[in-house]
């Protein structure tokens, strides 16, 4: 395993990617700080695991995020690793959607990002150690209808993590930009709450675990990018190199 720290801060720590990476963290002996506004899921990734320590938090708000940094720092010592793994994921036209949603999306996928960002990355690089790593999506680098908001926000992401890797490139400090296609969390239920996405049904999605066995590689080789499942990296070329040929792929998968 590339984590050879004692501390993790896992937002989104209630659910799905953040819970799992907690638990797994949990089961090797690491102190965890998970973060989430959902209380009751906070228990149940806690449930059974001594080493996590569950702090409600809301990363949208810049106080609750430096509060929950201050506490973990104190209670559990510094932050060796950053999971920012809270998303949300509501689907729909973009004229459809309630603007509160659309900046909702935003404020949680990509504002939480900076916050955290802000408030545990600048003791990691002056202690010249730790991975920070940023829960992007395919959606980030391929545009699809009815994802247009959750796009946005990963977008920007993937620019944001870009830019902090090659700032802090020499200061000790790991980054991984993860880029997975459909993952098996709950995150998958608010599009069959909303509108599915046929271009969801072009593969199944990939296991979380698989996801997590990805970044410990890519951090092993000091890369950046993480692109888990097969095929992955291939749709991100094929957008690069052929968007057009894409978005006649969508409109006849969509219907549209």
């Amino acid at each position: 395993m590339a984590f050879s720290g004692k501390v993790a801060l896992i937002t989104g720590g209630g659910s799905g990617m953040g819970r799992l990476a907690a638990r797994n963290l949990a089961s090797q002996g690491k102190q965890v700080a998970a973060l989430d506004v959902d209380v009751d899921g906070l228990k149940e990734t806690a449930d059974g695991y001594d080493g996590i320590l569950t702090l409600p938090t809301d990363v949208t708000d810049p106080v609750s995020v430096q509060q929950a940094v201050e506490r973990c720092e104190q209670e559990l010592g510094p932050i060796d690793r950053v999971y920012n793994a809270a998303a949300i994921m509501p689907t729909g036209r973009l004229m459809d959607q309630d603007l509160a949603v659309i900046q909702k999306i935003m404020d949680i996928n990509y504002g939480g990002v900076v916050n955290v960002a802000k408030f545990t990355l600048p003791g990691m690089i002056e202690r010249g150690r730790g991975d920070f790593i940023n829960f992007a999506s395919m959606a980030g680098w391929l545009p699809v209808i009815y994802l247009g908001a959750y796009n946005a926000s990963k977008f920007a992401v993937v620019a944001f993590a870009e830019v902090l890797y090659h700032e802090n490139q020499n200061s000790g400090v790991r980054f991984a930009c993860v880029c997975p296609p459909p993952v098996a969390t709950p995150l998958l239920q608010q599009a069959e709450d909303n509108v599915w996405p046929k271009t969801f049904d072009s593969a199944p999605p990939i296991e979380p675990q698989d996801v997590l066995d990805a970044i410990e590689v890519t951090l092993e080789k000091n890369s950046l990018w993480v692109f888990p499942g097969r095929g992955t990296k291939t749709s991100w070329r094929f957008r690069r190199w052929f968007p057009g040929r894409l978005w006649k792929m969508v409109h006849k998968l969509e219907g549209v």
